[in-house]
């Protein structure tokens, strides 16, 4: 042993003159018990209204710093409204410019550019710079993305479509430059060019990329005209500054000058003898009609007319999706045009998917959709997205797109292309949408073409309907009012209630208001169970709101039974789970238990003896999270018929997420008692565990499977079958046995059965016995060294409750072993770390004080191994070594006393304060060790580094000396050396350092005032 002694205590004496200080625990608790005293406030409770009587606003302070949580005043809030109009209109010119330039990027990535384009009639303006080349048709067939039908006998001429795009750009700059050097005929005539490509639909796929490049060069010649014109109305020929126009400025105020320019161009567009390109370039300018006249709407419509005579559906859908984009860019209220192009494009659509076809045609008519779909989808968004709060224009333009006998009810009669409902759905308003889910269903049913995947739509409606307030939540909100207004009379014969409104004040019979709720809602056969009741109040009352319910479920419940109807058409699993999916929710939050019956059957059914696909296991995923979600008992989900069984088909992620929500949802309600259920538990946890990575597990995505894992073995309660529940952990090592967490939970559990096995007497020793010896096995194999020495700490501490003094003897040895392999190779251990290791082994060294000696093997046989444990190890800071000192110290002065703290829970072990009651050789061990501490404590508090730090060391130490020894001569030397290194290090002001000096100056007795420390030091003079 390493031994480290002061210089100046050497030279004086070898070996210190000191006794243990005699301890009262008893006496000292209740000496530190603070008083209780009664309170005439509960603490809980608001605070009275003299509090907030406190609180004093100055209004006329310094306003340097805005509170947000202050209101604002008068004159502040009338400011703040005006800046936020402002702020509103500024945005709302922005809106439609980012929309546009986030659906043009979805175009781009919806239909990427392919690698060949092949073009019978390439543009001269596209071969000008390309590096196009001939081809065969035989060699050019396989490149060909739009049809794969067999071409003519003629040379097609081929481009990449990377060249494609590039000469788009290239031709975008050159009409920019053209136009800044004033040559705007060639700039016009470029446009024209570019405005010509559009007309060329035979590359289908290329289309919409092709459409984002030339509206491009379109938007950029509209604002370059815009900007000019505006120039020619505020600035005069010679450059003199005339006006600036507002933003709402009408043609009035615009000069001659400017008109003149402005008709010149549409007159130049105008002449352009293609039709797409002339509407394209008029689109383009379109804005520019306000410098002509105040409402341009007649001119829009006349281009809605012209679009008319596009005949290719692709070109005249992007043509009017165009025609959208430019008409937003107007103050229109109106929304005529935009439900005539939606109309336009069902007309032409309808005629082309009409034709007879072949295999080969019919996969060109679905690509046709696909490409299509955009422009209705903008167009949709376009008529509803200022019509959510109309109903009576939501109703006007459904009557308008040939979809409402009248201005209340959908009606269904005439089929609509699925696609087009699709978006209508999407856009409709909500409340729209639940008055009238059984006319949307028959639209559904009557639009079946082959195109579009029609279960998407049945989908969206559920969705939908799912998003709207339930209208059972309606009724009852009418009837909670009325019985706020209502004066019932027990005795009487009528309910009044008093209608205010209008300041009316007028008593309506309550009767006939009831009657018409429930025939409006419910239905007449409902009614007439209404009025059998007869005059009896209560009664009706309460039969009526059980009937609207009724009314409700009912109308839900007819309307489901026509979707379950509808999808179960659907023989494929992926078309039959997209629909269901949607009306979980619906099904779950009106109890359609039957519903929710048939639903898992048609799954089951559709699912077994089949391979399961990604898509299709998403949409299982996400049914099957919305059973766990709406249930609160995990027993109710695993009542239901044909869950498992699900549950079995699925793999991979969606499978793992699934058993994470089944075990938290587990967990999360308290201890598991059920057998069955800790069976099937377990399984899932071997289910998740087998698709762990652990080459990874340190991923976080991987911490929570092993987490819930963990919670579930610690959640297992068996109850009284203890020994069942002990063969569990013993399943579970084996079958979790890489989970290094686990084995941690599986010690706890472990010694919690010992713990609740000793509660019942010492009949079941050899159970605990058991369990003690699965903590030993299980220990070693957990990784972290400090979690095995406190796991090691804790069944020492166990076996010690159940009198098994040999085997917390070893538990504390293996223990100790257990540092002495611990090393720090990499320098990653943190400082967080290294106070952990410190308390564990203080922890320790307050168990030892329970350990009875033993005089054969020495009785500080686990303090000297502490010792040598510091003494060896590198990764020991001075600051871990002084404290570990400290508390080696106060062990030994606690195995002086007469009488210990604390002792075992067992009674037949006696403390060594009984077994080595009286004996000379005991206390001289305890005094030999402690001396030797002693003078290591010193020399270690030297060597830190830090002042500040050396200064609390020095103070810790000191009081650590002053409580476990009386205050002799030699002890107060080594106080008063401790105190001037602390004097040294930290300011005279320090409160440790004065608490510590009045400390020792109340420890010294009367008759010591003549002593060295006395001299010194007084509390009075610091």
């Amino acid at each position: 042993m390493m031994e480290l002694k002061d210089q100046k205590l050497r030279s004086r004496k070898s070996v210190f003159r000191m006794e243990f200080r005699r301890r009262d625990y008893s006496a000292e608790e209740q000496g530190h018990v603070l008083r209780r005293s009664r309170t005439d406030h509960h603490p809980l409770l608001p605070p009275s209204p003299s509090f907030h009587n406190q609180v004093v606003v100055e209004k006329n302070g310094n306003n340097d710093f805005f509170d947000p949580l202050r209101g604002l005043d008068a004159e502040d809030s009338t400011s703040a409204e005006e800046k936020a109009a402002n702020t509103t209109t500024n945005n709302n010119s922005q809106v439609s410019s980012k929309e546009w330039t986030s659906f043009k990027r979805f175009l781009m990535q919806k239909f990427p550019v392919s690698k060949m384009i092949s073009i019978a009639s390439m543009p001269d303006v596209i071969i000008k710079s390309s590096t196009s080349f001939r081809k065969s048709s035989e060699s050019s067939h396989l490149e060909e993305v739009d049809d794969p039908q067999r071409i003519s006998q003629e040379d097609v001429k081929v481009i990449t479509g990377q060249e494609y795009v590039s000469r788009l750009h290239e031709l975008k700059d050159e009409i920019n430059r053209a136009w800044h050097a004033e040559d705007r005929v060639t700039a016009l005539k470029l446009t024209i060019k570019v405005a010509k490509l559009l007309m060329d639909t035979s590359v289908l796929q290329f289309y919409p990329t092709l459409f984002v490049l030339a509206t491009d060069v379109l938007d950029m010649l509209g604002d370059m005209v815009w900007k000019r014109i505006q120039q020619k109305a505020e600035f005069s020929e010679d450059g003199t500054f005339l006006c600036s126009l507002p933003e709402n400025f009408k043609a009035s105020d615009i000069c001659s000058d400017a008109k003149e320019t402005c008709n010149n161009w549409f007159c130049k567009v105008g002449s352009i003898r293609e039709l797409l390109p002339r509407i394209y370039l008029e689109l383009a300018i379109f804005p520019c009609w306000r410098f002509l006249i105040d409402q341009p709407l007649d001119s829009l419509q006349r281009l809605v007319m012209m679009a008319r005579g596009v005949v290719d559906p692709l070109a005249s859908a992007y043509c009017r999706l165009y025609m959208a984009h430019c008409a937003r860019k107007l103050p229109l209220s109106d929304i005529g045009h935009l439900v005539t192009c939606v109309n336009d494009t069902k007309i032409l659509l309808m005629r082309h998917l009409s034709a007879k076809e072949d295999g080969h045609f019919a996969d060109k008519k679905r690509l046709l959709v696909s490409l299509m779909e955009p422009t209705i989808e903008y167009i949709m968004k376009c008529i509803f997205e200022n019509t959510s709060q109309s109903q009576r224009q939501v109703d006007s333009v459904l009557l308008e797109l040939g979809l409402g006998r009248n201005q209340e009810d959908l009606c269904g009669s005439s089929p609509c292309i699925s696609f087009v409902l699709h978006h209508l759905l999407k856009e409709l308003p909500t409340e729209v949408i639940r008055s009238n889910f059984v006319g949307i269903l028959h639209l559904i049913e009557c639009s079946q073409d082959h195109y579009f995947d029609q279960c998407l739509n049945y989908r969206l409606l559920g969705f939908r309907l799912s998003e709207s307030r339930s209208k059972l939540d309606i009724v009852y909100s009418v009837v909670d009012k009325v019985i706020q207004a209502t004066n019932i009379n027990e005795g009487g014969d009528s309910i009044e209630f008093e209608h205010r409104g209008r300041g009316s004040g007028e008593k309506h019979h309550g009767l006939l208001f009831m009657y018409w709720i429930v025939a409006k809602i419910c239905g007449t056969c409902l009614l007439v169970r209404v009025l059998s009741i007869g005059k009896n109040p209560k009664k009706f009352w309460w039969e009526s709101c059980f009937f609207l319910r009724l009314g409700f479920i009912g109308s839900h419940g007819l309307f489901f039974c026509a979707v379950v109807k509808a999808v179960a058409q659907y023989d494929r699993l992926d078309q039959y789970v997209t629909v269901v999916d949607a009306y979980m929710d619906i099904v779950l939050q009106n109890q359609m238990d039957n519903h929710l019956k048939t639903i898992l059957e048609g799954i089951s059914k559709r699912a077994c003896h089949k391979e399961i696909h990604e898509d299709e296991l998403e949409s299982l995923k996400s049914i099957l999270m919305k059973l766990l979600s709406h249930f609160t008992d995990l027993h109710d989900v695993l009542a239901l018929d044909h869950f498992l069984e699900i549950l079995d088909v699925m793999y991979g992620n969606p499978r793992s997420n699934i058993n994470m929500h089944i075990l938290s949802m587990a967990t999360r309600t308290g201890y598991l008692h059920d057998l069955s259920t800790i069976q099937l538990l377990f399984e899932i946890s071997q289910s998740l565990h087998d698709v762990i990575d652990f080459g990874s597990m340190k991923d976080d995505e991987y911490q929570q499977p092993l987490r819930l894992i963990s919670r579930f073995v610690e959640m297992v309660d068996y109850g009284t079958e203890m020994e069942r529940h002990l063969t569990f952990l013993v399943e579970c090592r084996g079958a979790f046995s890489i989970i290094n967490e686990l084995k941690e939970t599986l010690v706890h559990s472990s010694n919690c059965l010992a713990i609740k096995a000793l509660k019942d007497g010492r009949k079941h020793l050899n159970f605990v016995k058991s369990c003690i010896a699965f903590s030993e096995v299980t220990i070693p194999s957990v990784l972290e060294h400090v979690v095995q020495f406190n796991l090691y700490i804790e069944t020492a501490e166990v076996a010690l409750l159940g009198g098994l003094v040999s085997h917390s003897d070893g538990l504390v040895v293996s223990a100790i072993s257990c540092l002495e392999c611990f090393d720090l190779t990499d320098g990653s251990r943190t400082s967080i770390d290294a106070g952990g290791m410190l308390s564990s082994i203080q922890k320790l060294c307050s168990l030892l004080v329970m350990f009875p000696g033993n005089p054969d093997q020495g009785i500080t046989r686990f303090p000297n191994s502490i010792l040598s444990l510091i003494y060896s190890k590198s990764w020991m800071t001075p600051r871990m070594k002084i404290r570990l000192f400290c508390g080696i110290i106060l062990l030994l002065a606690t195995l002086s006393q007469d009488k210990l703290p604390y002792y075992p829970y067992c009674a037949e072990i006696m403390g060594n304060d009984l077994l080595f009651f009286g004996d000379p050789s005991y206390v001289h061990e305890i005094a030999a060790l402690s001396e030797c501490v002693l003078q290591n404590l010193i020399s270690f508090i030297e060597q830190e580094p830090p002042k500040a730090a050396r200064g609390t060391m020095a103070l810790e130490a000191c009081n650590c000396i002053a409580s476990s020894f009386v205050l002799c001569q030699d002890i107060l030397e080594v106080c008063w050396k401790l105190i001037e290194t602390a004097r040294l290090c930290l300011s005279a002001d320090d409160r440790y350092l004065q608490s510590t000096i009045k400390y020792l100056n109340e420890q010294l007795p009367p008759s010591s005032s003549n002593l060295i420390f006395a001299q010194h030091y007084d509390l009075s003079k610091c």
